[in-house]
């Protein structure tokens, strides 16, 4: 069995760093295309990780396996037929009666609910939040959980008692020296008692897209309470009837009067979300839902029916598709940076001919002169993968300061970039390393 001889290598090892070190500038610059590379890599990995990351907290806060109802803003008056054009039937627009839902087999729980934005007052201190009746299901609905008190009773939903459960935020404005359980706040005109509150939830500004609220800011109350205590849009008052002009509100409600008080319709509901048993029957739940309401709002399409999470994975696959393109083309840096240390090694070798061939005649080995020049341009791709892994942590920062997008730098994405330019050093060295253990050294010695 040969014996390594490690005393060799060493010293083999030991010329190779005198050699960067004695050209430090020279090395710098061969570096660069691996330091701009790694960096590269690891910030596009970053990106891709925050993104991904985002989208699975969005997945947890829309709810597992949830369609959302809601009503549509714009709804036509009038459709055509042949020539002629028709008045459309009265649209109710969207009420509880449409939360009766639950009769579907493949349907788990069903949460209607309603939103305003109101001014809440406790004490001394006050703040503008969203106001939210819903069912007591709504926090399973949507994975929250209540961290002091309790949630709702049966009871309290049949009775509309007037108690609240809070947001994070709202606990941080209205109780930041105190605790609110059992305390009573003034939430638009009523008192609700508070019961609990959720804990703190970070989600993105984009999750409203996907019919995601901010929960920290949300004063939750019994559906009844809130129809009954506070406002409901379908009650029909004198102000009904007093409108000069037709008239509409956004989302939070719709309320469409003519000048000589016609028929109005409105929604009662903000939002319907159906929680569905299993995964696989989403689509057609989706389906039996759109005839089912087509049905009860007499072929009126003036609801819309939306799955979050169908929506999510779609943008996911699409933030996927992106990232492996980023990720190729700040790769093709990396080879561009092995292809700049065989170019400045090749030159080298032609630099110091006459080294090398001392080194042969006074008995080096090939292998020896290919190590030296070996571990010449894996120095080089360490340095630069070293200072790009900096570099690239840096710019993920800056990216998540500068720009609000999320980045995550992970040890996976730091060992592949590292691997990679280490891999790329011995690739891209061994030709210059081969040519000069191959050279003869009679013609070497000669080389001016």
């Amino acid at each position: 069995m040969k014996k390594i001889n490690t005393q060799r290598y060493i010293y083999n090892f030991s010329m190779a760093i005198d050699a960067v070190i004695a050209n430090r500038f020279r090395s710098f610059l061969t570096a660069l295309g691996i330091i701009f590379g790694v960096g590269a890599v690891i910030a596009m990995l970053s990106i891709g990780k925050g993104a991904k990351k985002e989208i699975v907290d969005q997945m947890k806060y829309v709810g597992v396996n949830n369609i959302i109802i809601t009503p549509k803003t714009d709804i036509d008056a009038s459709q055509t037929e042949g020539d002629k054009t028709m008045t459309k039937k009265f649209s109710r627009g969207l009420t509880i009666a449409d939360a009766i839902l639950d009769i579907i087999p493949t349907v788990k729980q069903v949460s209607p609910e309603v939103d305003y934005d109101v001014p809440v007052v406790y004490k001394d201190k006050s703040g503008n939040f969203k106001l939210c009746g819903i069912r007591k299901e709504f926090f399973d609905i949507f994975n929250l959980k209540i961290i002091e008190g309790t949630n709702f009773s049966d009871n309290q939903m049949i009775e509309s008692t007037p108690v609240c459960i809070i947001g994070s935020n709202v606990k941080a404005k209205l109780f930041p020296d105190s605790e609110p359980i059992g305390m009573t706040i003034k939430c638009g005109g009523i008192n609700l008692k508070v019961i609990g509150v959720i804990e703190k939830i970070a989600t993105s500004g984009s999750g409203q897209d996907y019919g995601i609220s901010n929960y920290n800011e949300g004063i939750y109350a019994p559906l009844l309470t809130i129809l009954l205590r506070y406002k409901d849009r379908t009650a029909i008052t004198s102000s009904s009837f007093s409108r000069e002009e037709t008239q509409r509100v956004g989302n939070n409600g719709i309320n469409i009067y003519s000048s000589k008080g016609d028929d109005f319709e409105t929604n009662q509901l903000d939002k319907i979300v159906v929680n569905v048993e299993n995964t696989d029957d989403i689509e057609k739940t989706s389906e039996l839902l759109q005839r089912m309401m087509k049905r009860r709002h007499s072929d009126i399409d003036d609801f819309e029916i939306t799955v979050p999470e169908l929506l999510l994975k779609q943008e996911q696959r699409t933030k996927d598709i992106f990232n492996i393109v980023l990720g190729a083309i700040a790769s093709i840096s990396l080879i561009v940076g092995g292809i700049g240390i065989m170019n400045i090694m090749l030159a080298s070798v032609t630099e110091r001919t006459k080294e090398i061939g001392t080194r042969l005649a006074i008995g080096a080995k090939k292998k020896d002169i290919i190590f030296q020049f070996l571990s010449e341009a894996t120095v080089i791709s360490l340095i630069g993968g070293f200072i790009g892994i900096i570099l690239g942590i840096i710019i993920s920062k800056l990216i998540t300061s500068f720009t609000g997008i999320l980045t995550i730098v992970s040890i996976g994405s730091i060992l592949i970039s590292f691997g990679v330019s280490v891999t790329i050093g011995i690739l891209f060295g061994y030709m210059p390393a081969k040519k000069a253990a191959y050279q003869n050294p009679v013609e070497s010695l000669r080389y001016e």
